[in-house]
């Protein structure tokens, strides 16, 4: 019985994700070069993100090689690192080991979530919390920081031009190490509070003609309302593609 429930909660919070993830585009659709497919295939096992997800981060770093735009690449939720290892695989591909990386994440798991923080189902990711069961555990996605650096390492892009900041962002940023210049701005910590810390002090830094890319504005209630909540309270004009279900991306003015 108690399996049971702890089935049920969790196929409530991840059961959209799931499928979007299982039937997300066709590795071999046309549109998709043997270059993505091959980085694709790298960074599967250590990522929960769609592929549309990965293709569009891809054709991000090849987008601001193109155009030279300037600027360190930042990303608030590594979990294992698959996203990160997509970029850098982008651009090793492109020649280019001169952008520097930041990674910012607890690297514990999640952090505690608040009432705003519901899945567009409506169910309240603090009562996993409050639980700390196997549901959680899963919701958390836990990873090491010495599991992360390995998988990341694997890439072979230059170390010393990647930081890994670990702690809550809301400790970290700005009082750690935040580049002055941003050109890719991932943010895929879920919560409203992470995220809206995170647009505060991170967007003013991502440069014109910088991509902006939120991960969880579809699926999280609490990340959307962060997101349109900064967008509003700052006259922002910005605006955001659906990649799929839930991530949005955006090229700052």
């Amino acid at each position: 019985m108690i399996k049971r429930i702890k089935k049920k909660i969790y196929n409530k919070f991840f059961k959209e994700f799931h499928v979007n993830n299982k039937q997300s585009v066709d590795i071999n659709y046309s549109d998709i070069s043997n270059e993505e497919r091959e980085i694709l295939n790298m960074v599967t096992p250590y990522t929960l993100t769609s592929k549309e997800r990965i293709v569009s981060l891809i054709r991000a770093v090849k987008y601001i090689e193109k155009n030279k735009i300037e600027g360190s690449i930042v990303e608030c939720g590594v979990w294992k690192g698959g996203s990160i290892m997509a970029v850098l695989k982008a651009l090793l591909n492109l020649k280019n080991c001169d952008r520097h990386v930041y990674l910012y994440d607890t690297y514990e798991g999640m952090s505690e979530p608040t009432e705003v923080d519901k899945s567009v189902r409506g169910e309240s990711a603090t009562t996993a919390y409050q639980k700390k069961d196997e549901t959680w555990n899963r919701i958390a996605c836990f990873s090491a920081l010495d599991e992360v650096k390995a998988n990341i390492q694997s890439v072979k892009y230059p170390q010393d031009k990647i930081h890994f900041i670990k702690g809550k962002v809301e400790n970290t940023i700005p009082m750690v190490a935040v580049p002055d210049k941003i050109a890719i701005l991932r943010l895929d910590t879920d919560w409203y509070e992470s995220t809206l810390h995170e647009l505060n002090y991170l967007y003013p830094k991502l440069v014109s003609g910088g991509v902006i890319i939120i991960d969880d504005y579809g699926h999280w209630e609490g990340c959307r309302k962060a997101v349109e909540e900064y967008i509003d309270n700052n006259n922002i004009k910005l605006f955001l593609n659906r990649i799929d279900y839930t991530c949005r991306m955006g090229v700052k003015n």
